[in-house]
C-alpha cells in the first residue's frame, strides 16, 4: 500500500526523522552515561589517592596513572558528546523542517480536493441549466 499523495509521502519521512532522532538521542544518553560512570570512578580513584591508609599510599603510582587514563578518556567523551548533541539538533531540525512542509501540503491537497468539489458544482449547475429538465418543456 503506497502513499498516494505528498502529505503521506511526507508523513513517513517524518516518521523516519523521528527515528533517526531518537537514534541520536539515545547515543547522546549513553554518552552522558558513560561519563557519569567515569565520573564516579575518577570520584574513587582521588578518594584513595587522599587516603591516609598505608596501602593507598603505595598504590598511588598506579592511582594515578589510572587517572591520567580516565581523564583522557573523560575529554574524548566529552568531545564524542558535543558531536552528538549537535547531531541531535540538527536531526530534530530536519525532522520539524519536515513537519512543516507534511502539514502545508495536507493544507495545499485540502484546498485543492475544496475547489475541484467547487468546480464540480459549477459544472453541474450549468449542465442543468444547459439542458431543459423534461422534454415537455422543448419547443417543437
Amino acid at each position: 500500500m503506497a502513499p498516494k499523495n505528498k502529505s503521506e509521502k511526507l508523513q513517513r519521512l517524518v516518521a523516519v526523522q523521528r527515528h533517526l532522532e531518537r537514534m541520536a538521542e539515545n547515543d547522546l544518553a549513553k554518552t552522558a552515561r558513560t561519563r557519569r560512570e567515569l565520573g564516579e570512578s575518577m570520584d574513587v580513584i582521588m578518594t584513595a589517592i587522599g587516603s591516609v591508609d598505608p596501602i593507598h599510599r603505595h598504590m598511588s603510582r598506579n592511582y594515578s596513572e589510572r587517572f591520567s587514563r580516565l581523564m583522557t578518556q573523560e575529554q574524548q567523551l566529552s568531545a564524542t558528546q558535543k558531536v552528538q548533541e549537535s547531531r541531535v539538533m540538527r536531526e530534530r531540525a530536519k525532522a520539524d523542517r519536515l513537519e512543516d512542509r507534511m502539514r502545508e501540503a495536507r493544507t495545499d491537497e485540502a484546498r485543492e480536493a475544496d475547489d475541484n468539489a467547487i468546480y464540480d458544482l459549477i459544472d453541474q449547475a450549468i449542465a442543468s441549466a444547459a439542458s431543459p429538465a423534461s422534454s415537455k418543456f422543448q419547443k417543437p
